[in-house]
Formats: C-alpha cells, sequence, structure tokens
C-alpha cells in the first residue's frame, strides 16, 4: 500500500505539504499541488480516513442505519441524505437492519467505532430493549418514527393526519365500508391507524377491518385475501405502505376483481408503479427529499452545538389522486346516494 511518504518523495516535496493538498487548503502553490496531485495519481494512493479522522476528531462521513432498504421509502430517503450530504462536503454509509435491534446496536456501535460525524436511524421497534446509552456518544437524528429515548432529535411525518386525508377522500367519493391495513411495527402504522380511525368517526362511520400486520408485500396479500373472502367484502382498502399496497393489488388482480368497480386501493408512499399502471393507485405520498434534508440539517447543527436542545421536524405528505379511488357511483352503493362530506 502506497504511504503518504512515497507520495511526497515522488513529488519532491514534504509529507506536510501532501497533507494539506491532500486536505484542500490554500497555503500550497498551485505547482507543489500539480506535483502533488499527479504524484498520487500515478502511485494510486489513497488516504487512510479512519486515521484521518480520529486526528481531526471528526470525520466527514455520515451513517445512515434503516429499518427495511427494500422499502421504496426508505430508498427514496437516502437518496435524498446523499445529495444533502454531498452538497455539504459529507459522504454517506447505508445499513439496513431488517427491523432487529441486535443490528441496529451492532451498526450504531459500528458507527461510533469508525467516528463518523453522525448518524441518521430509522429506529426498529419501540418496545425492543435498548441499553440506556443507545443515542449517545455521537450525534443521531431519528428519522419516519418517535424516538425511542428523550433527548433525540428527530424528522417524522404527521402519521396521523396523512391517514385522515386519505381516509376522508375515501369518504368523500362515496366510500363507506373501508379496511385499513396497517404495518404492525413501530409507531408509525400505529399513528396511521388511529387517523384512520378518527376520520372515520368524524363522519360517523366506522372501520370494515382495522389491521396491524407486518409492514411486507406478503402481509398486504394474505390480509386483502382474508378481506375479500368475506360474505360482505369492504368497498375500499386503505394501505398504511408501499408494500402493503403492492400486496393487496396482487391479491385483487390474482382473484379477478377490477379496481375501483369492485374495490377501491389507496396507500401510502409513492412510487414509480403506481402511477404507471390502470388505473393509477391513489396515494398519501411523504416529502421523502425534504426528510432526507430536514435529517442532514438536523444532524449537521447537532455537530455543532452537541448541547442544543432537541428538535423535531413534522412534515405534512401530499394527496396524489388517481383512478383507483374513482368517485363510487350510487348504482354500486345501493339507493342510497354519497353523502357529502364537509
Amino acid at each position: 500500500m502506497t504511504s503518504i511518504k512515497q507520495v511526497a518523495a515522488k513529488a519532491g516535496v514534504s509529507t506536510a505539504t501532501v497533507s494539506r493538498v491532500l486536505a484542500h487548503k490554500t497555503n500550497v502553490s498551485r505547482e507543489a499541488r500539480a506535483r502533488v496531485d499527479a504524484a498520487v495519481a500515478e502511485l494510486g494512493y489513497r488516504p487512510n480516513l479512519v486515521a484521518r479522522s480520529l486526528r481531526a476528531q471528526r470525520s466527514n462521513t455520515i451513517g445512515l442505519v434503516v429499518s427495511d432498504i427494500r422499502n421504496p421509502f426508505f430508498t427514496a430517503v437516502g437518496r435524498a441524505v446523499e445529495d444533502a450530504a454531498y452538497e455539504a462536503g459529507y459522504r454517506v454509509v447505508i445499513c439496513n437492519t431488517d427491523e432487529n435491534p441486535e443490528k441496529e446496536a451492532l451498526y450504531l456501535a459500528l458507527m461510533r467505532d469508525e467516528n463518523v460525524a453522525g448518524v441518521i436511524v430509522s429506529p426498529a421497534p419501540h418496545d425492543a430493549p435498548r441499553p440506556h446509552n443507545w443515542g449517545l456518544g455521537l450525534p443521531l437524528v431519528v428519522i419516519d418514527r418517535e424516538p425511542p429515548l428523550a433527548g433525540l432529535d428527530s424528522v417524522v411525518l404527521d402519521n396521523a393526519a396523512a391517514a385522515g386525508e386519505l381516509t376522508a377522500h375515501l369518504i368523500a367519493h362515496g366510500y363507506r365500508r373501508i379496511a385499513g391495513l396497517f404495518g404492525a411495527i413501530g409507531s408509525t402504522g400505529e399513528e396511521r391507524r388511529q387517523g384512520f380511525q378518527q376520520a372515520l368517526r368524524a363522519h360517523g362511520l366506522a372501520p370494515e377491518a382495522d389491521v396491524l400486520v407486518p409492514p411486507r408485500r406478503e402481509a398486504g396479500e394474505d390480509a386483502t385475501r382474508e378481506l375479500l373472502s368475506r360474505e360482505r367484502p369492504p368497498e375500499a382498502i386503505l394501505c398504511g405502505n408501499s408494500l402493503l399496497t403492492e400486496g393487496a393489488l396482487l391479491t385483487i388482480r390474482a382473484q379477478g376483481l377490477h379496481i375501483p368497480t369492485d374495490v377501491a386501493l389507496a396507500g401510502f408512499d409513492e412510487t414509480i408503479w403506481q402511477g404507471l399502471i390502470e388505473p393509477g393507485i391513489t396515494v398519501l405520498a411523504q416529502p421523502t427529499d425534504a426528510i432526507g434534508r430536514a435529517a442532514i440539517e438536523l444532524l449537521l447543527a447537532r455537530v455543532a452545538q452537541p448541547g442544543r436542545a432537541a428538535h423535531q421536524v413534522r412534515l405534512a405528505g401530499t394527496l396524489i389522486v388517481r383512478g383507483s379511488t374513482a368517485v363510487r357511483s350510487s348504482r354500486l352503493v345501493g339507493d342510497r346516494p354519497p353523502a357529502s362530506v364537509g
């Protein structure tokens, strides 16, 4: 492995000059900088970033620990985090926990050992046991879910309001017997479930079903199969994330049913496929770019001021209406026309 001394010898400068060039310091002549750059390229030198961060007591790396990278929401947020971090001069390392608290603890410990500048994390379930120092020892921002411990910065969607808006949309379009499928892991699914319930109560309705299931496509398939097998299946199904929506869609199509004629479908999180199929799927889109950028802003503020008070950023979603929730005609709901919704 090429050393900094070899680079210095090749360039005919001191190791201190090489260090200044690599650190992008300005107090180096143009000629010396050109010789160092040429020597680095010729020798294929790569600096020891860990050693550098230990000397500086701070690295230019940010950790992103997500609960399930297969979820398109985390893919989109990860891209937003990387973009914002790059603009601020940082790079991002991503780890996936699979909702496993042991993997989460392992990766957070790894981030401390690697002396990263800070970590953005989507935590495993709240009821998972955690050491008392889970959030200590490095700047940390929680996304997507409520922080498992007090005193942590966080960026979350207003989940109850978002689910309420999506439910109210279904009611306004003539649907009355509405079933909800929500993720059983973490605080997000429960908050969306509460918003769903509140919106129905506000219009004098009760849920046809109100189910907490694993936030996976297979769980969406199974739950939808059970709903559609009932003597009076629901008129509409609201899903709490894109994977559950995908599972519901697959089951509806497998049974030869039509959306929204036989059953309407709505969900959370905007993905490419939802707008490409016919009919397109109505969704409550999360502001993934804003979530990523807000998380980076909070993290860098925490790096600059470790003792600052904890902040929570709560964002609103955007309703994207497509054909999967088209207005239900009075013919399809019997003699009772859709009630007006204020």
